[in-house]
């Protein structure tokens, strides 16, 4: 392991990508397993998981004034103008996204701005799946983050940290993943503003994120994660897909959201690089 965090450390964000592109785009990709420069990059064993959900118009999306779901036109086709072209219409709080430290904030970056170093880091999963089986407003806390780090370790300064709730199971039931009551309160599990706040102030993490709708619980009025997260000028990550497929620790997050000017957030695409037995030896 020691090894591929040098690796790691050596390289910069923008050549990140490029490599990460490169790989996507040789010819082998068109086949199973990783490619040759993925493989001279990160090693024979190491993964790529995306965590990101395909946008369409069945995404879940926060029920809240002038949300609308995603909506995708056609504008050119092939058959009558030589060109496939389409447009779309979205807000840019749906589907997997992060929220830019603007989002609850004032005088703090939008996602355009957000360096693209900040959105690259070791990554973290914390599971608390089985009690948001039995409680759906469960907040992960401070306990729950001591008992994490005598199992795997101190987390990781400029770390991505994701919440796993399980919540990814209903992410095609719309209704069963906002949950919610006769009064249309949701109820969703997430972090609590103590956990929150020992994230960004004591583990100086670059981001957190969750595989819901929202890094506050659904109960959340007032939204007190979001304003400690981005008081901070981190950012959030929401509807993280796959979180089961990764383990506790040992791999990099790679975070590529649309840059909209003065966005409070937008679609992104992240990755997970995962590295193998073997690779965490070296």
């Amino acid at each position: 392991m020691p090894a591929l965090i040098s690796r790691f450390s050596k390289l910069t964000a923008v050549l990140l990508i490029v490599i990460l592109v490169m790989s996507a785009s040789d010819g082998a990709a068109q086949e199973s397993g990783p490619t040759p420069v993925f493989e001279s990059m990160f090693g024979e064993s190491s993964r790529i998981v995306d965590l990101t959900y395909t946008i369409n118009d069945r995404s879940p999306y926060w029920p809240g004034d002038n949300y609308e779901p995603f909506e995708l036109k056609t504008i050119a086709t092939l058959e009558e103008d030589g060109v496939l072209s389409k447009t779309f219409c979205m807000p840019e709080h749906l589907g997997t996204h992060i929220d830019a430290p603007n989002h609850f904030e004032a005088n703090r970056i939008p996602v355009d701005q957000i360096p693209p170093e900040q959105l690259i880091g070791p990554g973290v999963v914390i599971d608390i799946e089985t009690r948001a089986e039995q409680d759906a407003d469960t907040m992960l806390s401070l306990e729950d983050l001591e008992e994490w780090e005598q199992q795997h370790g101190v987390i990781p300064g400029g770390a991505i940290v994701l919440l796993h709730t399980g919540w990814g199971r209903h992410w095609e039931n719309i209704p069963r993943y906002q949950n919610r009551d006769a009064r249309g309160q949701m109820h969703f599990p997430s972090y609590s503003p103590e956990a929150a706040e020992f994230l960004v102030e004591e583990r100086k993490v670059r981001g957190i994120g969750v595989d819901n709708l929202s890094i506050d619980r659904g109960l959340s009025r007032d939204f007190e994660v979001h304003h400690i997260v981005n008081k901070a000028g981190r950012f959030g990550l929401e509807n993280v897909a796959k979180l089961d497929e990764l383990p506790p620790r040992g791999f990099w997050l790679i975070v590529s959201p649309i840059k909209i000017e003065d966005g409070s957030g937008g679609p992104a695409r992240i990755w997970a690089v995962v590295p193998g037995d073997e690779d965490a030896k070296d």
